[in-house]
């Protein structure tokens, strides 16, 4: 069987572009050993996580090799199977994405029963982002009924669940994003109490004045860099930083990375600051963390928005589209159709 894949070819330096992939055609053996399972993807998640992994460089989680397959988060079904675990049919949810099928043992799949939501909700609100969010707003971030909750990057994938759990918590909620279509979307659907395109705000740390008037409780950052330091001056006293991500400096190196200036204000407001990675807290937080999203959503207090690529041939121009502003919600390719 044929399978179509993404390879990394190239490790990119600054920007992301389309010579730093290839498009690989793949044969996938259909006769399988004991205990294997034949998967065909159906969807595959697009993360901004993934352009650090294209670094030569340590870190949590290992990089990417050069002139093999990319890793990422995936649903698919299996279509043969010679493993009573996983039977023809059974969907599955695993970090094999970027091609189209492959051949497991079992090891790093999870089951997911498609009846109960689509595949692809298992990339977003009830995958990695929507935990993501929750780990950040509620375990780490303890937002609390009446809290300023400021969100940064907040029409994404991660920062879009992050503002509707703090506003199911009982939150003023803040955001902000870099277009007028995504602040449409944040006040018109998503249901904020304010939100600015820091792309019309010379004055980031202003615009943060005039919507947060009472200050700030807690601050989810998915940008770092600019977004932070302005932030910083906004908090209130013994206020919260939850840092998921560093988006402005992802495609930057060296003297393109603009810092942080205002660490001060930690100090003299009494901050809390805490770093973290979702994979941390899975085991954990899963069952919490199912409940809570179940009951918002059977409430109609969780509203979803994708972005969608369809093809395999797509994947890359969608990871570049998250660096220029191209998805609203969760960016998503699709591979394949549940017969």
């Amino acid at each position: 069987m044929k399978s179509r894949e993404i390879h990394l070819v190239k490790r990119p330096s600054g920007m992301l572009d389309a010579s730093c992939f290839k498009l690989v055609d793949n044969d996938v053996g259909e006769t399988l050993g004991d205990g294997e399972v034949l998967i065909k993807n159906l969807w595959m998640s697009v993360d901004p996580y993934m352009r650090p992994r294209m670094n030569d460089v340590k870190s949590y989680i290992p990089p990417f090799a050069l002139n093999a397959v990319l890793d990422g988060g995936a649903v698919g079904v299996v279509i043969a199977s010679k493993n009573p675990k996983y039977p023809v049919g059974t969907g599955v949810e695993s970090m094999h994405g970027w091609r189209e099928y492959f051949v497991g043992d079992g090891k790093g799949l999870g089951i997911r029963n498609f009846a109960n939501a689509k595949p692809e909700a298992y990339l977003g609100l009830l995958g990695m982002p929507g935990l993501t969010a929750y780990i950040g707003t509620k375990v780490l971030g303890k937002a609390q009924p009446g809290d300023t909750v400021y969100v940064s990057a907040a029409a994404g994938a991660v920062g879009s669940v992050a503002c509707q759990i703090a506003l199911a918590m009982g939150c003023t909620v803040v955001g902000s994003a870099g277009s007028d279509a995504k602040i449409d979307w944040l006040m018109q659907h998503a249901g904020v109490h304010a939100a600015f395109n820091y792309r019309h705000e010379p004055d980031y740390q202003a615009a943060l004045q005039r919507l947060c008037p009472q200050g700030i409780d807690l601050y989810f950052d998915n940008v770092g860099g600019g977004a932070l330091d302005a932030t910083l001056t906004v908090m209130n006293h013994q206020g919260r930083i939850v840092c998921c991500g560093s988006i402005e400096d992802y495609n930057k190196t060296g003297a393109e990375q603009r810092g942080v200036k205002n660490l001060f204000h930690i100090i003299g407001k009494g901050l809390t600051m805490t770093g973290f990675i979702v994979f941390d807290y899975m085991d954990d937080y899963h069952k919490p963390f199912a409940a809570d999203m179940g009951r918002w959503l059977a409430e109609g207090k969780l509203k979803v928005h994708e972005t969608v690529y369809e093809g395999i041939e797509k994947a890359p121009e969608a990871l570049m589209g998250l660096f220029t502003g191209a998805n609203t919600g969760k960016m998503l390719v699709k591979l394949g159709e549940l017969d």
